[in-house]
């Protein structure tokens, strides 16, 4: 491991600054002896003597609620084997953040180096108090079964093996539409079940309570068939099934529905033709399938497919399960996770996947989000409706059959709730990886004799966002890509001293520069020397679709030597673009990187741009134009051009919010809305406007500093092309976010 370009910067990942993916962060002020006091001791008695006296108010006045265990001892990591507890610990930590990523459910890992059942148990067992929920991951069979079973009859809280369930709901969501396009009912299907492991076991028993009834199981000897004994246990046992198959093929022939969870190249494109008309086939092998979507195509065209892989229709993924459960459970402060909450969110996911997408979704994912037909049975793992609509039906499966320990006496109030405590910014970004990856862009590299650039564009082709064009001397960039452990025939490389696109470029710069005094061999020089000019010219030029730059250079020389080469975008101003992403909110500022002094047309447009973006990013845009003075108090020789702004804004009917001139805390703080009843923002601004460079990238750069949270940018919005100025300082990842957000279109 270590050898491949991704290994490195995985490493790379996991090791800079604070090593790992999380940290404790305190939820409450630490700043004083007050509140130290009130933290601990003294104050801290008052809480435990509540608790001591009613147990369940630890959920009041400690985390507990909100709190899940991922517990592993390491013996089956994630499609890597029996590689010890500590060696499991990266993915935990993994787990952990997924958790509070789409769930908003905080996490610990724990991985316990015992590979005895009874050991593993009682070790789990009495860490009760704690967790308000127990996640069980990466445990192999059949030592999993037995531990979940026995910590669930022993636990009063929900313990839940993702490795099973999880699989198990998100397929039975897909199996729910699959069937419903096919025109089938489930107790008439036919289903063939390939691996006999944890994750099979439990999609065959959810899928008996959906009602399927007829399931033919196989394991590596073949059909378990009633009155087999090689290979069996009591978990196969349960499962066998009266019939004459004795092998895989035999019971494919005229089966429904093919779910597999073995390994690759066990189905074959004979077995698949010898399945019913519209066959279903699910092959959900790691990282290769049981048999290759194309594969099946070319036999059966009507055939519906879906795999564990994101780069085809129908990934059946577990992020659209576990975080969500786990965040329904722990709100009704569940006992349990039973049979019947798992079906709900199986049905739940299943008809989020038949609604139409909302407009503001759609707008969140490029205007391609998916609808509802073969190749779209389960929704994106992205869809920011996951939050609002599987945990409630969770919750209200859980208040049903009397496992709620706190009902909930407003469901449509909850999942309002469960909607704000995300922020929708951070599913447009996930998602846009998935639709650079459609694009497939031919992304400009200028300056790829860096390192930190040549990794990023390294990472860029590898990871399927589009072709790195890289810009450089060959010698020093093959070099490069070979000490990186990359073939540089994978690559284009362009050197801007023998290119044979250069007469070409010097015809086309001086045409443009040649009445702005520019001579001939100005222009040769410029091609010839600045890689700026050099990749600008590319792009223009239709060797590229877009570029990135910045890492050598100030934003300003950047942009100025790009200016040479592009014009800024029809009736558009150039303008830069900085974004802070919280947990629960983004603000977007404007302009951070160009215009000194804007004037009122100058911010309108900026105002109006930005609001798009915004939009593009999930959010409903309120703008506000930024002062030192609010609505004229105190009163300044330099308020009239963000007043002027709110004035052309009126006379165009844009369909957002704005409003100015207006301070920082009135644009933000709600509380301060009574002092400015008239105020045309229904609530705090999401977009600000600032009324000069000056003020702009002070505050930007202050942001990026100190506030909690990612910053990112400067983006450059509003030229003909697109085209990012990256900061000196950008890592790898900073590159590569810039370049999937490029390509994908969110910033333009």
């Amino acid at each position: 491991m270590g050898d491949t370009s991704l290994d490195r910067e995985a490493l790379a990942f996991h090791s800079t600054g604070r090593p790992g993916k999380i940290e404790i962060v305190a939820t409450k002020p630490m700043a004083t002896q007050r509140d130290l006091a009130l933290a601990y001791s003294p104050g801290v008695a008052a809480p435990v003597h509540a608790i001591a006296a009613n147990p369940d108010a630890a959920y009041d006045y400690t985390a507990k609620g909100n709190l899940v265990a991922v517990i592993t001892n390491g013996t089956a990591i994630l499609g890597l084997g029996n590689l010890g507890a500590l060696a499991s610990k990266p993915v935990m930590e993994g787990k952990a953040v997924l958790f509070k990523r789409f769930a908003d459910v905080d996490s610990i890992d724990l991985e316990l180096a015992t590979e005895d059942v009874d050991r593993f148990i009682s070790a789990v067992e009495l860490m009760e108090p704690s967790f308000g929920g127990i996640n069980l991951e990466d445990i192999k069979a059949p030592e999993c079964f037995i531990i979940e079973q026995t910590l669930r009859e022993r636990m009063n809280i929900p313990v839940f093996h993702d490795d099973q369930h999880g699989t198990a709901i998100i397929a039975a969501a897909g199996i729910i539409n699959a069937a419903f396009l096919t025109g089938r009912d489930l107790k008439d299907i036919k289903m063939v079940v390939n691996g006999a492991g944890a994750a099979s076991i439990a999609c065959t028993e959810l899928a008996k309570s959906l009602g399927v009834r007829h399931v033919v199981m196989c394991d590596s000897k073949g059909v378990i068939y009633q009155g087999r004994s090689e290979g069996m246990n009591q978990w196969k046992s349960a499962h066998a099934a009266e019939t004459k198959a004795r092998t895989l093929a035999d019971a494919m022939n005229g089966a429904d529905l093919f779910l597999g969870l073995s390994v690759a190249g066990a189905v074959t494109a004979e077995m698949v033709a010898s399945m019913a008309p519209s066959p279903i086939i699910f092959a959900l092998a790691n990282p290769s399938p049981e048999i290759q979507p194309e594969i099946v195509k070319s036999v059966r065209e009507d055939a519906i497919i879906a795999t564990g892989r994101s780069d085809y229709p129908n990934q059946i993924n577990n992020v659209l399960g576990f975080p969500y459960i786990f965040r329904g459970a722990l709100d009704v402060r569940a006992t349990t996770v039973n049979d019947a909450m798992k079906v709900a969110a199986a049905k739940a996911i299943a008809e989020l996947a038949r609604r139409r997408v909302p407009d503001e979704v759609a707008v969140a994912y490029g205007g391609r989000a998916g609808s509802f037909g073969p190749e779209y049975i389960i929704p994106t793992p992205f869809d920011p409706r996951l939050i609002e609509t599987v945990p409630a039906a969770v919750a209200l499966a859980a208040m049903e059959t009397g496992v709620a320990r706190r009902p909930l006496a407003d469901l449509a109030a909850y999942s309002q709730a469960l909607r704000a405590r995300l922020n929708p910014t951070t599913a447009v970004l996930a998602s846009a990886h998935e639709r650079a990856r459609s694009q497939s862009t031919r992304m400009i590299f200028a300056e790829a004799e860096e390192d930190t650039v040549l990794r990023a564009a390294i990472a860029f082709q590898e990871e399927g966002y589009g072709k790195s064009i890289l810009v450089g001397h060959d010698d020093r960039v093959r070099e490069g890509l070979q000490r990186l452990g990359c073939d540089a025939a994978e690559f284009e490389i362009h050197n801007a001293r023998v290119s044979p696109l250069i007469p070409d470029m010097i015809e086309h710069l001086y045409s443009r520069l040649q009445r702005k005094g520019y001579l001939y061999r100005d222009c040769v020089r410029l091609v010839n020397r600045d890689r700026n000019v050099f990749g600008a010219l590319l792009l223009e030029l239709g060797e590229g679709e877009a570029m990135i730059t910045g890492t050598t250079r100030h934003f300003r020389q950047s942009l100025e030597q790009i200016r040479l080469v592009l014009d800024p975008a029809q009736d558009h101003i150039p303008f830069g673009l900085h974004v802070l992403v919280g947990r629960n909110k983004t603000v977007f500022v404007a302009d951070t990187t160009v215009n000194e002094r804007p004037s009122a047309a100058d911010l309108a447009d900026i105002a109006v741009q930005t609001a798009e973006i915004a939009r593009r990013m999930g959010h409903d845009p309120r703008v506000a134009f930024l002062s030192y003075s609010n609505f004229g108090n105190p009163p300044g020789e330099w308020l009239a051009t963000s007043r002027d702004a709110v004035a052309l804004l009126d006379t165009r009917g844009t369909d957002f919010e704005y409003e100015g001139e207006m301070s920082p805390d009135v644009a933000l703080n709600n509380e301060m809305k009574r002092y400015y009843p008239f105020s045309r923002l229904t609530a705090p601004a999401n977009v600000l406007i600032m009324p000069g460079l000056q003020s702009a990238s002070i505050s930007a750069k202050l942001i990026k500093e100190l506030a909690e949270g990612d910053s990112l940018g400067p983006f450059l919005v509003g030229m003909e092309k697109p085209v990012q100025i990256a900061g000196m300082t950008s890592t790898v990842s900073d590159l590569v976010t810039l370049g999937v957000l490029a390509a994908a279109g969110i910033v333009r």
